[in-house]
Order: C-alpha cells, then structure tokens, then sequence
C-alpha cells in the first residue's frame, strides 16, 4: 500500500515512492506474520532463491543455480546464522513451525539486510520455540537495526532499546524499556482491551 501521507526516509534518501523490491536492494528486509515460505523447497533452496535476488543474472537463466557459489554461500551462511545448517535439505514443508519462522528469517539475511523488518515472528510458537526465536534476534542486533511488531511482552522486553506501544492505531507510549514497564497507561492498556507493541533495536 502507498502511504497516504508523509514520508519514509532511509539513510538520508527519500524511498517514500520504491516498490517493495527495490526496497529490498537497498537493504530493508522483512518477515510477514503468516509464514511466507516455497513449502515445496528445501529449506537451502528457499534461501538460495533469496540470495539470487540480489545477483543481476538475468542472462544465465537456464544456468544450474546450485553451481553458483555466492548464492549458494550465501544460503548456507544465513541457514547457519539462524540455526539450521542441518535443516539445508529437508523439505521446508517438513520443518517444525518454529523452523518455518527461523528459515524465512534466514531467508530476508540471504539477501544481505541492514534493516528487519519483522512482523510477529513469534506468532504461533510455543515457550521453546518463543525462546530460540528471542535469541536469534539477540544474535541478529548487532549487526542490523531491527523493527518489530510483537505482542509477547516478555519478548520485547528481552531484545528492545526503545518500545512503543500502540492502541486502537494511536501511540500510547514510547520510550525505553523500563519506562514502559513503570508506565500506569501501558500497564492499563494490557489489563484491558490490549494493544500492539512496536519494538526497535539498535
């Protein structure tokens, strides 16, 4: 969707106006909260066809992919970055849903991101999986600036530098971590209707 008004601004360059793709090969990567995966793929597969975003081999169309070594580098490495280096060749329809969350992780680092964008990636996942998946992100801040929408509140907690939360689409509050968990009105907005929390590290 275009924005109706104002503006997007990424590293001093106005990119209110970039399709998604181009987006993308300027360093913004994203999870969505349904699980976005080739199910049919093996989980290297999927993440080769994320690096290959980023090679313009436009002309080697009928080349054998899996004989191009910095895709294929770069899928093992981001498979490794998210913990499954020993998942390349199982179906991705066959991993656990945890997994699918890690390999579209793996996935958006594929094509090589400063930014994640992630939308929920612990939807649907039980406390073990929830706490694989909160330590993959404390692996990830270091190297890349991350937005993400959560709701567990343990989980924004553990990885955020600043949070803000966010009812009924208007901001509540924003600010660091112990000034959320000290506030009366996020504190009041939780006990009742609820609301989204949008958290981002640096």
């Amino acid at each position: 969707m275009r924005a109706s008004s104002g503006q997007i601004r990424y590293k001093n360059e106005d990119i209110t106006d970039l399709s998604p793709d181009r987006r993308s090969r300027i360093g913004i990567g994203r999870s969505y909260q349904k699980t976005n995966i080739f199910p049919a793929f093996t989980a290297l597969e999927n993440c080769r066809l994320a690096a290959q975003s980023r090679e313009p081999r436009t002309m080697y169309v009928f080349s054998d992919a899996s004989r191009f070594v910095p895709t294929a580098t770069a899928a093992r490495h981001a498979l490794e970055a998210v913990g499954l280096a020993d998942r390349g060749e199982r179906v991705a329809s066959a991993l656990s849903h945890g997994e699918q969350r890690q390999l579209e992780i793996a996935m958006v680092l594929a094509t090589a991101p400063d930014v994640l964008l992630l939308d929920e990636p612990l939807a649907g996942m039980g406390a073990e999986e929830a706490g694989r998946m909160v330590e993959l992100l404390r692996k990830l801040t270091p190297g890349h600036a991350i937005l993400l929408v959560e709701h567990d509140m343990d989980a924004v907690f553990a990885v955020a530098d600043v949070i803000t939360v966010m009812v009924n689409g208007q901001v509540l509050e924003s600010g660091a971590p112990t000034q959320i968990r000290a506030s009366p009105a996020v504190r009041a907005a939780y006990l009742g209707d609820g609301g989204t929390i949008a958290a981002e590290q640096s």
